[in-house]
């Protein structure tokens, strides 16, 4: 298989679990937020612990064919802990420039505030569960097609 095949293999379902995550997170955030009147950074955390569960479980046996262990949750929660301070202020620092073009309603500002989070942390999390978490996985799934 080849090299880009392979990252194709993996990226396709990274991608669907992850719009489907972040649908969690983002509603849990949101409703937490509007509906509760939890306070902003508060909401994103809860949404992120339930999106990040469910993005772990489900990307390590659909997309990286892994299973699911101590030592590799360990790595897993150290990146998406890491991220996840990117990914806040990411959401906080996007919240006033917005305001200040204008857009200072809900749900476009936390929504665009969400997306730009979400995206730099979601390129972060394949890049370095690829390469450096499931590397081997990654290598045993590049082998497998012989193409």
């Amino acid at each position: 298989m080849s090299s880009s095949s392979a990252v194709f293999k993996q990226l396709v379902p990274f991608l669907i679990i992850g719009i489907g995550c972040a649908v969690i997170d983002f509603g849990i955030t949101y409703s937490l937020t509007e509906l509760v009147g939890t306070q902003r950074d508060m909401a994103k955390a809860v949404g992120w612990v339930f999106g990040t569960l469910t993005a772990y479980l489900l990307n390590s046996k659909f997309a990286f064919q892994a299973e699911v262990n101590a030592k590799k949750a360990g790595a897993v929660f150290f990146l998406y802990a890491v991220t996840f301070v990117v990914q806040l202020l990411l959401y906080r620092w996007t919240e006033d420039p917005l305001i200040a073009m204008g857009i200072d309603t809900n749900p476009w500002k936390d929504g665009i505030s969400f997306v730009i989070a979400q995206g730099v942390a979601t390129v972060t999390n394949f890049v370095l569960q690829r390469r450096v978490i499931f590397k081997e996985e990654t290598k045993i799934i590049a082998e497998q097609d012989p193409r």
